[in-house]
């Protein structure tokens, strides 16, 4: 964890979202600089939960009492809370004071090294977009495989974890139609952004790969989720017969996921 200074040029913005949350809001763009605030504020937060009173800045934990759930995205931090056990406003005023109060923070998390199969059945967009780029389908693969990406968010459904870094080379916008079904574990590109889809879904991100790990597992309950916001990760291209060997071992229960974790600096 890496803290500074906070960039204070955009002013924080407190939105109500329902009877039951709040938002706050750094900004109105996808931008490193911003996410550093939102990470800020959300270890900020998780100190002043468990500090004493008016240990943090004036504030304490029992300013905090009743959050059940806080959010980051790109640009926000969205505080979840019971009604019943806070009054909404007190927690407002107070979550402006500790993001004003707040630095920056850049969370290293893991590193993750997570096969995927390029092969044209799991990859519909791939040779349409080297064609675009002027790159060869290779050419394509090897800067999906020389690129780290970081994870911004998980949203959208259940393990969507939305990651930047994507080569600007390889940028593109959504597809003009969505499909009505992507399959699940496709590796998926949009704009500036690279995603895996969960589960099998509409969508109208480009389909360059498939990784047979799974994002999400519900039989996990302290963390369903494969990836999480700070996490860095690799995509390693293996054959086929590899994919079919990881997917069924995955699908037994019997993979280890942590034997695509990294140590520090190996990524």
């Amino acid at each position: 964890m890496e803290s500074g200074a906070a960039d204070q040029s955009v002013p924080v913005r407190l939105l109500a979202l329902g009877d039951t949350a709040w938002t706050i809001e750094f900004g109105t763009r996808i931008d490193p600089s911003l996410h550093a605030r939102v990470l800020g504020l959300a270890d900020a937060l998780e100190q002043a939960r468990s500090a004493g009173p008016g240990e943090v800045g004036g504030e304490g934990s029992e300013d905090f009492a009743g959050i059940v759930d806080v959010v980051p995205t790109f640009r926000s931090l969205t505080v979840h809370f019971n009604p019943l056990l806070i009054d909404g406003q007190r927690l407002g005023k107070a979550l402006l004071r500790l993001a004003a109060a707040a630095g920056t923070a850049s969370r290293k998390g893991r590193q993750w090294r997570i096969p995927v199969c390029f092969d044209e059945e799991f990859s519909p967009d791939l040779n349409d977009l080297a064609q675009s780029k002027g790159l060869s389908r290779e050419a394509v693969i090897a800067l999906m495989s020389e690129t780290t990406f970081t994870v911004y968010l998980i949203g959208f459904m259940p393990g969507f974890p939305y990651m930047g870094g994507l080569p600007a080379l390889l940028e593109a916008p959504r597809l003009a139609s969505p499909r009505k079904a992507v399959p699940a574990r496709s590796l998926a590109i949009a704009g500036a952004m690279c995603a895996v889809y969960p589960w099998q879904s509409p969508g109208g991100w480009r389909l360059l790969g498939k990784t047979p790990v799974p994002m999400f597992s519900a039989s996990n309950a302290q963390s369903p989720a494969l990836l999480a916001s700070g996490d860095r990760v690799c995509w390693q291209a293996v054959d086929r017969p590899l994919y079919l060997e990881i997917e069924a071992l995955a699908q037994a229960g019997t993979f280890e996921l942590d034997s695509l974790l990294l140590a520090p600096g190996d990524a």
